[in-house]
């Protein structure tokens, strides 16, 4: 595996992005088709209309299942964040930071993770800026 910076640090995972959403999508598309060349057929109309709700409510529940689990990761994070930083300096994160900026700041090494999050937090900096300022850049393997 390449050394992950700010350029290739998103996660696309194949089988949910790249199978399972484009799937998700056009099985609502040909069902929604489906329902509208049924509206005049009264037989069809109730399994065709079946058909897209059920197709709609898998594609929100594919969504919630990934938001829910990024969610989950980012309280994590922001506890194992919390806890480096008092490590480092004996006091708990600047609570003007934000769950995204803490977030981000996961990507800084020790050496300059105590004035990142600082700065961050002065100047309310965007979590993009945040990834772009690191130097040292330590990757995150093990974002969901």
């Amino acid at each position: 595996m390449s050394q992950q910076t700010y350029d290739n640090h998103a996660r696309i995972e194949t089988g949910f992005h790249r199978i399972l959403l484009p799937i998700l999508l056009l099985t609502f598309i040909g069902s929604c088709v489906n329902l509208y060349h049924s509206l005049g057929d009264h037989q069809r109309l109730y399994s065709a209309a079946l058909l897209a709700v059920v197709t709609f409510a898998l594609m929100v529940i594919a969504l919630y299942a990934r938001i829910f689990a990024l969610r989950a990761q980012d309280r994590a994070i922001r506890a194992e964040e919390n806890l480096r930083h008092y490590v480092l300096t004996g006091k708990l994160l600047d609570a003007r930071l934000t769950p995204h900026q803490i977030v981000a700041l996961r990507f800084a090494p020790d050496n300059e993770f105590v004035d990142l999050a600082a700065n961050a937090a002065a100047s309310a900096m965007d979590p993009k800026a945040i990834k772009q300022a690191i130097r040292q850049w330590k990757a995150d393997e093990h974002r969901v």
